[in-house]
Order: C-alpha cells, then structure tokens, then sequence
C-alpha cells in the first residue's frame, strides 16, 4: 500500500516519457516525402509559389512533420515573404524548440526585415546552444554582417547628393 502512489507516479512518469521520445522520432509518410522533394526541386528551379505549394501539400498529408515547416520557410523568404517565414519558422520551433536550423532560419529572415536586433538575439541563442563554429551560428552572423538589402539600399540612396533640401 505504501508504494501504491510512488508505483503509480513512477508510471505515468514512464509512460509520458516515452511518448514525447515516440512524438520526437517522426517518420515522414512517404506521400509527404515525394511532395518536400518536388517542393526542394522547384525551389532549385527558382519557382518559390510552387514549392510553397507542394510543401503545403506535405503539410496537410503530414502535418506532424516539423521539418516541412522549415522547408515551407524557406521558400517563403525567396518569395519576399519574410513575415510569413517567420511565423513557419516560430512554428518549427514551437514544435522543436533545440531547431538550429529554425533559429537560425529565423535570425536570416528578421535580417531581411530589418530587424537587426532581434537576428542578434537569435545569434547569442545559437552561440550558447550550438557555438560559435556550428554552421548555423557562422551563416546568421554572416547574414547580420552583410545587413539588410533594404537597408544598403536606403544608404547608398541617402549618400547621392542628388537629392534636394527644403
């Protein structure tokens, strides 16, 4: 009798242990698969809406694989659609939160918003979780470095003399 609740306690600790292991070590359906490689082929070919649409397709065959949410990110970004990759990206990480590639992903993405700052936070995230030599840390800081392309172009449009006072 005095073991009763520790035994039971033991058990569900096991069980719900078990289960997250079990909900971490996902098989993609296969279904989603050839749609993620047909999404990555299209996004080779340069035609972002088409990869977004096979990845959302994959999405809805396997919704429960977190991976397809990077993928839909990326091909978001090389739409223009930086918001919209950053909402896949917080999704990925929801899901996975030790993602480097998400945070990563992230960090890219909020520099080509202009949001510099916060691409920063997600850089000292990456070096204390992953390091400074993991390539995900080097490509953000890389990113952060070169700074924004809406950016650059503002300054060089400012340093013109051409534009007049009032």
């Amino acid at each position: 009798m005095r073991f009763g609740p520790v035994a039971a306690a033991l058990s569900l600790f096991l069980a719900v242990n078990a289960s997250v292991g079990q909900a971490q070590k996902h098989d993609p359906d296969p279904r989603a698969a050839a749609l993620v490689a047909e999404g990555r082929a299209a996004l080779a070919s340069g035609d972002a809406q088409a990869a977004i649409d096979a990845y959302e397709a994959a999405l809805a065959v396997d919704p429960a694989h977190t991976a397809i949410f990077i993928e839909l990110a990326e091909a978001a970004r090389k739409d223009g659609l930086q918001g919209k990759a950053i909402r896949y990206y917080r999704e990925a990480l929801e899901r996975d939160p030790g993602s480097f590639a998400a945070i990563s992903g992230e960090g890219e993405a909020l520099v080509e918003k202009g949001a510099l700052e916060k691409a920063k936070r997600n850089l000292a995230v990456l070096r204390s979780k992953c390091g400074s030599e993991c390539p995900e840390t080097l490509a953000l800081q890389t990113s952060i470095a070169s700074g924004t392309p809406a950016l650059m172009a503002a300054e060089t449009t400012s340093q013109d003399g051409d534009v007049a006072k009032n």
